[in-house]
């Protein structure tokens, strides 16, 4: 994600509805990316998205820059998907139209490709649907979006011991996964 001059935030934070367009343009398929390796759902997502920008223009004002925007972006995201995945697992074990989100077909692709891209996509998110979405997210934040444990720290709010052990563990049940799916 392309970093954002801090006077772009301070406009937007002061009402400047075109600053903030520029903040929406710059990080909302950033949000959206973020949020869809979490949720697993295209159409959740979406409103997630839209719910998260309105957080963001809502509390902008309140950003200190303690933390970088990007860092302040992604706890938002993060925390919104974590709280949108926990309650879709209470409310019901799986949505209809699920495999949207990591469904890709080509039509340049041979059949045989296609065919090993589902298979892997569908292991990819039988693997993250065994996570609880905390584990998800540490995973994602590290593995998928690249940020250092202090990022991810500083995103979840919690001790960077707290992620490397997390991650650890959440390593180790995959590959146990991995191994009973292989068996």
């Amino acid at each position: 994600m392309q970093e954002i001059l801090e006077e772009i935030l301070i406009k937007a934070a002061a009402g400047d509805m075109e600053a903030f367009e520029n903040i929406y343009k710059i990080t909302s398929g950033f949000v959206y990316n973020v949020a869809l390796q979490i949720t697993n759902n295209k159409e959740e997502t979406k409103e997630l998205t839209r719910k998260v920008f309105l957080k963001i223009h809502k509390n902008l004002k309140k950003f200190r820059f303690a933390s970088s925007f990007r860092t302040w972006i992604y706890r938002m995201a993060v925390n919104a998907a974590i709280n949108t995945s926990k309650k879709r697992s209470r409310e019901s074990s799986r949505k209809p139209g699920y495999e949207e989100g990591f469904l890709y077909d080509s039509l340049t692709e041979s059949l045989k490709q296609r065919l090993d891209k589902k298979k892997n996509e569908n292991l990819v998110r039988l693997l993250l649907d065994s996570l609880r979405p905390v584990e998800r997210a540490c995973l994602v934040l590290r593995d998928m979006q690249g940020l250092s444990y202090k990022e991810i720290s500083d995103t979840l709010g919690i001790d960077i011991n707290t992620v490397r052990s997390r991650l650890g563990r959440t390593r180790e049940a995959l590959l146990k996964t991995v191994k009973k799916e292989v068996i």
